[in-house]
């Protein structure tokens, strides 16, 4: 019989029965290479999803884009995104593309409602329809845009794995993560842009050296200064309102970049210095194993690997993210029914 790659993160009871389990496998990696803990298969190949939004911007930012362009931190941030579709981020998105003489026409990412209720309901009222720009994907498309711009591509093709700004973004995605172009494999993501699956262990690996490039050339250790400061610096560009990612970057100041994908897809970087003088940076990612569709495993998991690390605290998680985290259970009448609660302990390699 084959050995499960997945482990117990996230049960949820009802009264004193544990009524279910969300399974994952998870690594946390240093910016040197070094393992430092993992669940699960730590070589498990899962597609990052939009967790690899910050590798396929560096392109971008390695073509002087910051220059030519003035970007701002919330523009860089915005092509980071996943974002909730509010009018903040259109009003981001549509200076931002002003700038680079792009159109939303442009975009094939298709269309989707808005992630963010309010917003939604309010266009609804208002009898708007959602355009690409809304999509939570239509930073990551304008940036995608823009490489082909300075390039002097085709834009119209733009989304053709074997189009020069795919491949581009490829041999980066490889070079950060540390892998080879032929143990990458290629999907389609919900956007329609090529999506990448690589071990868990390389994606950890890519966000440590995203928040500490001390190895990497000058160049692309200063494009990952400018994309994980920019996230850092707005983080309600990258998701939204009451989203985990925004909330964990908003607490955790200069010390914390996070970027979710579908399907249950999490990465995290962690600065160097954030656990103390001279400590190395930190790569973390995790994959929750039935997708986690209703979006109530990846942040428990999330705040309770940064709370066993030492880079949440009770007070702080208790405070602005009691939401998230291990909380009751409650019905519709608003009875305390039971619990969902982390189940996983973290064994740290010195």
């Amino acid at each position: 019989m084959t050995e499960s790659p997945f482990v117990p993160l996230v049960e949820l009871t009802r009264g004193p029965i544990v009524e279910s389990v969300h399974h994952g496998a998870l690594v946390v990696v240093d910016s040197q290479g070094r393992l430092l803990a993992s669940l699960g298969n730590p070589s498990l190949i899962m597609h990052l999803r939009s967790t690899a939004k910050p590798f396929q911007l560096l392109p971008l930012i390695e073509q002087g884009a910051v220059e030519r362009f003035s970007l701002t931190s919330e523009e860089i941030a915005v092509m980071c995104a996943s974002h909730s579709g509010t009018d903040e981020h259109v009003a981001v998105l549509t200076r931002l593309q002003a700038k680079m003489g792009i159109q939303e026409g442009e975009l094939q990412c298709g269309v989707h409602p808005p992630f963010d209720e309010t917003t939604w309901q309010a266009m609804i009222r208002q009898g708007e329809s959602p355009t690409p720009i809304r999509h939570n994907c239509s930073g990551k498309h304008t940036n995608m845009l823009a490489q082909a711009a300075l390039m002097g591509a085709d834009r119209g093709n733009y989304l053709d794995p074997q189009h020069p700004v795919q491949q581009r973004i490829l041999h980066t995605l490889a070079d950060i993560c540390g892998i080879s172009l032929e143990e990458i494999r290629i999907g389609i993501d919900g956007c329609s842009a090529p999506v990448f699956a690589l071990p868990l262990y390389n994606a950890a690996l890519g966000y440590a050296r995203l928040c500490d490039p001390v190895d990497l050339p000058s160049e692309r250790a200063q494009a990952c200064h400018i994309i994980t400061s920019a996230m850092m610096a707005a983080p309600f560009m990258v998701a939204g309102p009451g989203r985990f990612d925004t909330l964990v970057m908003e607490i955790g100041k200069d010390k914390i970049i996070a970027k979710g994908g579908a399907e249950g897809y999490q990465g995290i970087g962690v600065m160097p210095g954030a656990l103390g003088p001279g400590s190395p940076g930190l790569g973390i990612a995790f994959k929750i194993a039935d997708g986690d569709s209703g979006g109530r495993a990846r942040p428990v998991v999330a705040i309770e690997v940064l709370r066993q690390l030492g880079l949440l605290g009770e007070d702080e998680i208790k405070t602005h993210l009691a939401d998230l985290a291990t909380r009751p259970l409650k019905n519709w009448r608003g009875l305390h029914v039971g619990e969902i609660r982390p189940v996983f302990k973290l064994r740290l390699t010195s």
